[in-house]
C-alpha cells in the first residue's frame, strides 16, 4: 500500500523519493526493500492511477563520469569530452590569445562536476580564424644561431626552411576579434550537453546496478534461510566427535570446550549476514541522494566483499558456498559499474 511505502521512506529518511502508483509499465530497476518488491521508473508525472504495480520515483540524478557534450555559433565551436577520474582534471586546447579566459571556464566545470577528467576543445569557426603572422626578428635569430652551432661542433648539412619549420614561434596567429558573452554563453551550452549525457549513462548504471542489488538481497536472504540447516549438521559433527572422545576413554574437558569455541565460531554467520544487510540498505540510500557518491559506493563494495570472504571462510555448507560465489561475483559487477560514477 502506499502508506507501507511512506513509511519505508520514513524510516529509510530518502526524501529525494516519491512513491505512485501507475499502470503497469515495467522497465528501470528492480528494488527491495524489507519483503516488500517494487519496480522503479523515473518520470515526471506524479499523478496515480490504478493500483497495479507500485514504482519508486527517482526524483534526483546520478551522474557517469563518461559522456560528451558540444556547441557552436557562428563565432566558436565547443567540444568537450569527460572520462574517469579520482578526482577533477580539466585540459584545455585553444587558441593562445584566448587563455586569459581559461580559469574562469575551468570554474564553470567545477561547480557542475565533481569528478572525471576533462578535454575541452575551444576552436573559432573559419570566418573567425585570424592570419598567422610570421616573426622574421626570431626566425633570423635562430637560423644564426644554429649556424653557428654548426661551425662550432663540426655538424654536416644545412640549415633549411624546413629545419625552421619546426619552430612552431615563427608563426603566430594573430589575435582575431571576438565576443567574449558568445564564447560564455556557447561554453554554458556544451557543458548543459555534456551534463545531460552524463546524467542519462548514469539512468543505465543506476539501472542496472539497482538490478544487482537486489540479487545480492535475494541471494543474502536465502542464505539467512540455509544457515539454520548448516548449524543441525555443525551439531551432529560435534556430536561424533564427543562420542569418539568418550569411546577412547580419554575425557578432556579443556578439548571439549575447545571443540565447542570452534564450532560456534564456524556456526555464526548471523553478524555477517546482518551486517550485509546494513551495507546493502546503505547503498540504496546513497544512490537515493542523487549527489557525488562513487567514493562512498566504493567503500560500501570492499566492505561487502570483506563479509563474503568471512562467510566463504565460515560455511561448510555446498549450497551456501555456491551463493557466496554468486555475491562475489555480482559485487565485483556492481564494481566495475561504480568506478563510472561521479
Amino acid at each position: 500500500s502506499l502508506l507501507a511505502f511512506e513509511l519505508i521512506m520514513q524510516s529509510l529518511s530518502m526524501h529525494v523519493f516519491s512513491v505512485t502508483c501507475i499502470m503497469s509499465q515495467r522497465c528501470l530497476p528492480s528494488l527491495y526493500f524489507g519483503n516488500i518488491f517494487c519496480d522503479a521508473i523515473r518520470t515526471s508525472a506524479h499523478s496515480l492511477t490504478k493500483m497495479k504495480d507500485c514504482f519508486i520515483v527517482y526524483d534526483a540524478m546520478i551522474q557517469s563520469m563518461t559522456g560528451f557534450g558540444s556547441a557552436s555559433n557562428d563565432d566558436f565551436t565547443v567540444e568537450i569530452r569527460s572520462v574517469n577520474h579520482r578526482f577533477i582534471d580539466i585540459g584545455m586546447k585553444m587558441p593562445a590569445y584566448m587563455t586569459q579566459h581559461e580559469i574562469p571556464l575551468r570554474n564553470i566545470l567545477k561547480k557542475r562536476f565533481d569528478r572525471g577528467r576533462f578535454e575541452v576543445s575551444i576552436s573559432l569557426n573559419s570566418t573567425k580564424t585570424g592570419h598567422l603572422k610570421l616573426n622574421a626578428h626570431l626566425a633570423k635569430s635562430i637560423y644564426s644561431a644554429l649556424q653557428n652551432l654548426q661551425k662550432e661542433l663540426s655538424i654536416p648539412g644545412e640549415v633549411t626552411i624546413e629545419t625552421l619549420s619546426g619552430y612552431r614561434e615563427i608563426l603566430a596567429e594573430e589575435e582575431s576579434s571576438y565576443d567574449i558573452n558568445a564564447l560564455l554563453g556557447v561554453f554554458q551550452k556544451a557543458v548543459g550537453s555534456l551534463e545531460e549525457m552524463r546524467q542519462r549513462e548514469g539512468a543505465f548504471l543506476l539501472e542496472d546496478i539497482s538490478r544487482r542489488i537486489a540479487m545480492l538481497k535475494d541471494l543474502t536472504h536465502k542464505i539467512k534461510l540455509l544457515s539454520p540447516e548448516e548449524v543441525v549438521r555443525w551439531r551432529e559433527k560435534f556430536t561424533e566427535r564427543l562420542r569418539l572422545i568418550v569411546d577412547a576413554g580419554t575425557l578432556d574437558n579443556s578439548r571439549i570446550l575447545q571443540e565447542a569455541a570452534i564450532m560456534a565460531e564456524k556456526l555464526d554467520i548471523s553478524e555477517e549476514i546482518s551486517r550485509i544487510e546494513s551495507h546493502l540498505q546503505q547503498f540504496l540510500a546513497i544512490l537515493a541522494n542523487g549527489a557525488v557518491m562513487g567514493k562512498k559506493l566504493d567503500f560500501l563494495l570492499q566492505e561487502l566483499n570483506r563479509e563474503t570472504n568471512t562467510l566463504s571462510y565460515k560455511t561448510g555448507d555446498y549450497a551456501i558456498a555456491n551463493l557466496v560465489v554468486e555475491m562475489k561475483t555480482e559485487i565485483e559487477k556492481i564494481r566495475e559499474q561504480v568506478q563510472n560514477i561521479q
